[in-house]
């Protein structure tokens, strides 16, 4: 008894932000009929998003599903299913309250509770419209029918998984590497940073925003209960953070504590945080060192087939590289060089003598490059992070290195390489 009354204490506290979106509102308000329904996309119909979404999203997005078409009994039995199973999970405790306000009188909006009720948490409820804002933009919109985000130029067969995230969205992609290339197999929503994106320096509450790579796998054991079932370090920050002056560290993907299951859209320090059963799907799957993570503001998409005129012309520059490289001819090699290059402590100069070292070594045995990743970022400037096997003839291995590039006068330059 003493349950069922704090439950319906909590409902009647959170009933005070079902004004979720003004599109939710209207549908409980209105009881549309089916026929009111928003149409999927043509490009991603809706039973593909249950399929690709983590089980107590999914349950939640049926029920707006249910309610948008009016039938609202229906919703309201898969509510009270979801917050049985699930009772951590806030957002769906709101709809479920929602859901029972309607059944004992008419709404004339939503949330419409006693003010000293509403003033209780009126920042949580405001972090509950936001989240609930969140899930339903993804999903209304999805991303086009095999179109992939425009920062993955050339990922190779050995790469199995890649990540994107939109910070605006709130929303992780996640990509798997088949025979087709690349292809989205799941996505989830995520919480950033409390200011947002673009972090520039140490404790200020922003995720990065740029192209990274999983460093490590940390298990949940040697971790506080804070960060859910586990951890996935970046390498933020990257050499073109460096190279900008930016300062932090410790940007991980994460999940949430055993009580929570999620956070609210900007919640973090700057790391990106998820459900901890949809950040298990990933910790699962995923492995460091190869998987590439882009976080941006907005991510934009591109068929494969409109990308591929950008590959080609990317790869043949790489291989550009790789011929002066593999021909020993050092004054043709460093003509792909910055005069801003930078390596450790290694200046230009120092570099070159570093590669003319190499090239004595290689004595003209040719050079291939194996598993080339071709990763774009675009703000300020143009930047290519490439990453390769280096392997020589005669040989099985090699240095596995990763090189920076810019645009400096309109032409690419390598500003950093190095081995990994």
């Amino acid at each position: 008894m003493r349950k069922t009354h704090q439950c319906l204490g909590m409902l009647l506290v959170v009933a005070a932000c079902l004004s979720a979106t003004a599109g939710h509102a209207r549908l409980i308000r209105t009881k549309a009929p089916a026929s009111s329904t928003p149409p999927a996309p043509q490009n991603a119909p809706l039973p593909e998003l249950k399929a690709q979404s983590a089980p107590a999203e999914a349950r939640l997005l049926d029920v707006y599903k249910l309610i948008g078409s009016g039938q609202t009994r229906q919703a309201l039995l898969k509510a009270e299913a979801l917050v049985k199973d699930v009772p951590n999970f806030q957002l769906a405790q709101l709809v479920y309250a929602d859901l029972l306000t309607a059944q004992a009188r008419p709404l004339p909006s939503m949330g419409h509770a006693p003010d000293d009720l509403a003033a209780k948490a009126p920042q949580r409820l405001d972090q509950l419209r936001m989240e609930a804002d969140r899930r339903l933009q993804a999903l209304r919109d999805r991303p086009p029918q095999g179109a992939l985000p425009t920062q993955f130029i050339e990922v190779p067969p050995t790469t199995k998984h890649a990540i994107a995230v939109d910070a605006s969205r709130s929303r992780l992609y996640l990509f798997e590497n088949g025979p087709n290339g690349l292809q989205l197999v799941a996505d989830h929503y995520a919480s950033i940073g409390r200011l947002g994106a673009d972090k520039s320096f140490e404790g200020d509450q922003r995720t990065p925003l740029g192209v990274y790579y999983i460093t490590s796998r940390l298990d949940a054991k040697k971790l506080t209960d804070f960060y859910g079932i586990g951890a996935l370090p970046l390498n933020y920050p990257n050499e073109y953070d460096r190279r900008l002056g930016k300062t932090g560290g410790g940007i991980w993907l994460h999940g949430v504590p055993s009580d929570s299951y999620a956070r609210s859209p900007n919640s973090t320090d700057g790391c990106v945080v998820l459900a901890n059963p949809e950040l298990q799907t990933i910790l699962d799957r995923v492995q460091p060192r190869t998987t590439p993570v882009v976080i941006a503001k907005s991510l934009q998409w591109v068929t494969p087939t409109k990308a591929e005129l950008q590959r080609r012309s990317l790869h043949n520059l790489i291989e550009g590289w790789r011929v002066a490289r593999a021909s020993g001819d050092l004054n043709r090699l460093m003509s792909f060089y910055s005069p801003q290059f930078a390596s450790g402590t290694r200046d230009l100069n120092q570099w070159r003598q570093t590669l003319e070292k190499e090239v004595t070594q290689q004595r003209g045995r040719a050079l291939q490059l194996k598993d080339v990743a071709i990763l774009g970022w675009k703000d300020k400037s143009d930047i290519l992070v490439v990453t390769f096997g280096e392997v020589a003839d005669g040989q099985r291995t090699g240095a596995v290195k990763r090189q920076y590039w810019g645009k400096e006068g309109g032409l690419w330059k390598i500003f950093f390489e190095g081995v990994i």
